[in-house]
């Protein structure tokens, strides 16, 4: 995709074949400004950056478009740079819990209910505020399970969980697993495949009237990484997020029940990681809260050296400072307290001026 020449001027008599992408510029000081990325239908690609009021100028001015981008305004201007849910000024933190004997990192190590139990009081302890519990790996190349099986998995550990005081979220992507997860005292569904494998899932999650995440992914996990391509990633996931936020509106979500994913790692190779994680900010345009999973994945030691899954730490914490930086809502992690606390320290620093 060729990259258009920067200039002063906003693209004027955008077609409907064309696509508009906001992200907001975060500034502790200063006029607001957006950065406002076009992709237009002969591949071509605009990218520059302006003040509010002359994007809704360019809006207002624009027949076939003016209001998706009016809309997207309307969510950066409701942004703030920390947090979006309730009245939390910080993001959260999913500490995952796979009760599984193959997740890439810690498979095996939580199988029995009596292990799992104990590691969601050790990471509730540590400040995880939603606790992700699976029984399914979704890891590039992992087998299918039953939903039976995945069931005998999560139930137990959801019914002992329930009042630890976390939000409890169910990842699956399997209506029966979900309805039942929810019905046992799962508040949230987290779905690697943003309600599209199981065509019940969708009504499972209107009828259940639980928040859903909706990650994307190029296939299933079997095959997910066998040579996925894209025209542009960055905007290649945002429209299919857009179009499966679209879709849960339409069957009767609430924008504020709906979180998004871009699913790092998941058909995705190293460069169109990256890519994803300097565009986060354009995931704000949806106007859902982001969730970013980058904890201990295989991208860190593509960039470094080959790793163990566990020896990642470093690589986790900095792609979480570029969520920090890009205004992420929601952090998934392996390592909660060691997340908590980068959190803490950068927002602490970020919070401070020049000034006394």
């Amino acid at each position: 995709m060729n990259l258009r020449q920067k200039g002063s001027a906003l693209p004027r008599g955008l077609s409907l074949s064309d696509k508009v992408y906001l992200a907001p510029v975060f500034s502790m000081a200063g006029e607001e400004r957006v950065s406002v990325a076009v992709r237009f239908s002969s591949k071509e690609l605009f990218l520059s950056e302006y003040t509010l009021a002359e994007v809704e100028g360019w809006a207002k001015s624009e027949d076939h478009l003016g209001l998706s981008i009016l809309d997207q305004l309307g969510f950066l201007k409701n942004l703030n740079r920390y947090n979006l849910i309730g009245s939390r000024d910080t993001p959260l933190i999913m500490g995952l819990m796979n009760v599984t004997p193959d997740s890439f990192s810690d498979g095996g190590l939580f199988q029995t209910t009596e292990a799992a139990v104990k590691q969601a009081i050790t990471l509730r302890d540590a400040g995880a505020d939603i606790l992700d519990i699976g029984g399914e790996s979704t890891r590039p190349g992992a087998d299918f399970v039953d939903s039976n099986e995945e069931l005998d998995r999560v139930l137990p550990v959801i019914e002992k969980c329930r009042n630890l005081g976390p939000l409890l979220s169910i990842d699956t992507r399997k209506s029966a697993v979900m309805d039942a997860a929810i019905e046992a005292g799962a508040g949230l569904i987290n779905d690697v495949t943003a309600l599209e494998y199981d065509p019940k899932s969708m009504a499972v999650a209107v009828k259940k009237h639980v928040p859903v995440c909706l990650m994307h992914s190029s296939a299933d996990p079997k095959v997910m990484q066998d040579n996925p391509t894209y025209d542009h990633v960055l905007f290649d996931v945002i429209d299919y997020l857009r179009s499966r936020v679209e879709k849960c509106l339409e069957a009767g979500m609430k924008r504020d029940q709906i979180y998004i994913d871009p699913g790092i790692g998941f058909g995705k190779t190293l460069d169109h990681n990256r890519i994803l994680l300097k565009g986060l900010r354009f995931f704000h345009g949806l106007g859902c809260p982001v969730l970013l999973g980058v904890s201990r994945k295989s991208f860190i030691s593509q960039i470094d050296r080959p790793s163990e899954a566990s020896e990642r730490m470093g690589g986790s914490l900095s792609a979480l400072l570029q969520g920090l930086t890009a205004g992420v809502q929601i952090f998934r992690v392996h390592d909660v307290a060691e997340t908590r606390q980068a959190i803490k320290v950068w927002q602490s620093i970020d919070k401070t001026g020049l000034t006394p």
